[in-house]
Formats: structure tokens, sequence, C-alpha cells
């Protein structure tokens, strides 16, 4: 492991109940450990069964003392939310990235009408952020096979932005799915690695 890699790496995954946001977190560990580094990793997900907010900090690197992430202080703010991304953007450092699915998810709140889904929220992420990177992940991961490649998709993309070995990704993966959906995961994410 070179020392780019010994540095600290905070992640954090934030999305909605069901959208496979603690086993991105898993497989994102996971990942780090086998490359010989300490990974922690917290998660909330207090209401996930219908359809809650669900967090997940990650960080990685030679040693980690605290699983959370401080304000400020994210290298990468990976979303399945669109919303989503808008709330977490005050975890990001000023150099971090963004790279966000643009599937929006309209919470109970909304839907009886005691509140707005926000608008415009590309248009505030590029005020607030150098060059967000936001996909159709959903759309991209039904052409795959199936809408719950979404987390394996923008691991790939996030991928690109860790100095993490590729070999390393795959293996984790392969190991973290079921035997059938295996090919389709590291298709998955192959396809997210080419998106940047």
């Amino acid at each position: 492991m070179n020392s780019s890699t010994a540095q600290i790496k905070n992640i954090l995954i934030v999305g909605c109940g069901g959208q496979g946001v603690i086993l991105a977190s898993e497989i994102l560990s996971y990942v780090a450990v086998s490359c010989g580094l300490d990974a922690k990793k917290s998660e909330i997900h207090g209401m996930s069964q219908r359809g809650g907010v669900v967090t997940s900090h990650v960080r990685y690197g030679r040693k980690i003392a605290s699983p959370t992430i401080m304000e400020g202080s994210a290298d990468i703010l990976l979303s399945f939310e669109l919303a989503e991304t808008l709330r977490w953007i005050s975890y990001l450092k000023p150099e971090g990235k963004v790279i966000s699915s643009r599937q929006q998810i309209v919470p109970p709140i909304v839907s009886t009408g005691l509140a707005a889904y926000p608008e415009n929220i590309e248009q505030i992420l590029r005020e607030r952020t150098d060059k967000p990177i936001i996909t159709d992940a959903l759309p991209q991961a039904m052409e795959l096979g199936n809408p719950k490649l979404v987390n394996t998709l923008l691991l790939g993309m996030a991928s690109n932005f860790l100095d993490l070995p590729v070999e390393q990704w795959k293996m984790v993966i392969e190991n973290s799915v079921p035997p059938r959906f295996k090919e389709l995961n590291l298709t998955a994410f192959d396809a997210g690695r080419s998106l940047q």
C-alpha cells in the first residue's frame, strides 16, 4: 500500500431505506480492510423499513480512532437520493466530491402537504460544490437488469476517486452478494467506473 492510501478517507453514504446504503458501506469497509487498512463505520437507519433516511459514515486509513465524520470533512458524499444529497452537503469538505443519483423519493411529510420537496437541487449543488456528478443511477441499474444494482453502480463511480485496487473491490463484491447476483453486480460496478 502506498503512502496516499495510508491517509484517512471519509466517505458519507446517504439515501433512504431499501436503497442498499448499508450494503454499500459494508462493501467499502471490507475493501479497505482487505487492503490492510483500518476501517470504521457507523450507521443510522431508524425508520429505514418505511423509506426513512439512512446514513452511513465510513472512515479508513492507517489508524482510525472514531467512526463518525465531522461536518466539513467528508472526501466523498455518495448519495442515493437527490434531496438527501442536499441535506448532507455540509459534511463535504471544500475539495470533496459529490456523487449522487438523480432519483427522488418523496417523503410522507411532502405527500401529506406539510412540506415541499426541494426545488433546483442540482443547481444548488453546482453552486455549492465543484463539479458534482449527478447521474440517473436507477434507470441505468434497471437497464442492467435489476434496480437494486444502484448501490454497486454508485460504488463503481466512487471507486474512481478512492485509492483502493479494483481487484479488491471485485473480490469483496463477489463475496458480499448472493452467487446468482455476482455477475450482475460486477457488471454494475464496471458500468459505474465508466461513468465520470
